[in-house]
């Protein structure tokens, strides 16, 4: 048996496939984690949404994902470049939206010690403090109360509060808790985010850092996508950086969680 965590796939279904075939990944015996942003921007979402639902793929929701379900649970449209539309048109897109939203913000292996998110793990949080905290978010995202669903997605959009702070309560705190798990990159030392920073390490704004570079209150590895311009490379074999920018022209990358070797592909 085998593990692999596959990278941001937003859409690169033949990619996926493609690699899936490279890498010989046997259904019934290999496990498949995907780390988030499944869908947009790429030209086939539907299928890519399909595959990982009908593989049993151990998702964690992206901020990709979490918009195509506010578009779909709330009065949110569609933007000018995204390439969801066909999901809404698809005779199982109700299905496909029951499954999605159920997924988790965070995984936690704690036999193989790694972890997962969409964008990482702000240093402020310890293990224990994070998987309370992406609940928070998974039991309005999942449950039976549609009118907090669509609440949630009502006001999950917006840069403010930047920073944790126990006191937050509703809409926003739920909303910060999000953009911790699934839009960080740059973050200081108090754990304040900047939004606006989206390239390499060395475009870091002054005062932050990427947020790898803080020292973690735990051990085990984190594996994340969101970040293209990483190329899949961090200061530290601790965090495994696997968004390789596939939807922008590079390739699609599976990383092996027990061997930490890493197989590429790119069309062409």
């Amino acid at each position: 048996m085998a593990i692999y965590a596959v990278g941001d796939l937003q859409g690169c279904y033949s990619e996926f496939v493609a690699l899936l075939d490279f890498v010989h990944f046997k259904p019934k015996k290999d496990e498949l984690w995907l780390a988030g942003d499944i869908v947009n921007r790429g030209p086939d979402s539907l299928s890519c949404l399909r595959l990982a639902k009908k593989l049993n793929a151990k998702v964690v929701l992206g901020n990709h994902d979490l918009h195509l379900l506010a578009c779909y649970y709330s009065k949110h449209l569609l933007k000018k470049k995204d390439t969801l539309a066909d999901i809404f048109e698809a005779k199982d897109c109700e299905e496909l939206m029951e499954w999605l939203r159920r997924q988790p913000l965070l995984r936690v292996d704690e036999e193989r010690g790694f972890v997962m998110s969409h964008a990482g793990l702000p240093h402020i949080w310890g293990l224990a403090e994070a998987k309370a905290k992406a609940q928070e978010v998974e039991s309005v995202l999942s449950g039976t109360d549609l009118d907090a669903l669509t609440l949630y997605f009502e006001h999950m959009y917006g840069n403010t509060p930047a920073m944790w702070s126990e006191g937050l309560q509703g809409v926003e705190r739920l909303r910060v808790i999000t953009n911790y798990f699934t839009r960080m990159r740059f973050i200081d030392a108090s754990g304040a985010l900047d939004f606006k920073a989206k390239q390499g390490v060395a475009t870091s704004p002054s005062g932050y850092q990427p947020w790898f570079e803080f020292k973690q209150k735990q051990k085990f590895r984190i594996v994340f996508g969101h970040w293209a311009a990483l190329e899949g490379k961090t200061s530290d074999d601790q965090f495994q950086a696997i968004d390789t920018g596939c939807v922008w022209g590079g390739p699609l990358t599976a990383l092996n969680l027990e061997t930490l070797e890493r197989t590429s592909w790119r069309n062409g």
